[in-house]
């Protein structure tokens, strides 16, 4: 862990996972208006929380279980958001290039969960 992280949006996956929440943000609002309060409010919803997961991880890092629950918290709405996008693609929302490329987004964000699950310690405090 760097120095230069003293709260939750400097960590790398929180910054890769607000941009790309916030790029699903922009590519959804050419959805169909009758994906509204289906596959637009879900990867939307999906998208957001993995950062709003990051965040309570980073807040719950006194207790080494309650910070691998958040972050696996954060991972599984990761995947879900892979799913949404798959879906995004498959109904024509996206095109597969551009879902292609959100898809591989997110598996560095898995990545990067996956990788501080396995190695908490660094990130605990003492």
């Amino acid at each position: 862990m760097s120095q230069s992280i003293r709260k939750f949006n400097d960590l790398d996956v929180y910054k890769l996972a607000l941009d790309a929440a916030m790029r699903i943000f922009e590519l959804s609002r050419a959805f169909p208006s009758d994906e509204k309060y289906s596959l637009t409010s879900q990867i939307r919803r999906s998208s957001r929380s993995i950062c709003a997961n990051t965040a309570e991880a980073w807040r719950k890092r006194r207790y080494v279980a309650a910070f691998i629950s958040k972050l696996s918290d954060a991972e599984a709405e990761a995947a879900e958001t892979q799913v949404w996008i798959e879906f995004s693609v498959k109904c024509g929302y996206l095109d597969r290039r551009t879902g292609r490329s959100l898809y591989l987004e997110y598996d560095k964000i898995l990545g990067k969960f996956v990788r501080m699950i396995s190695r908490p310690e660094p990130w605990l405090l003492k």
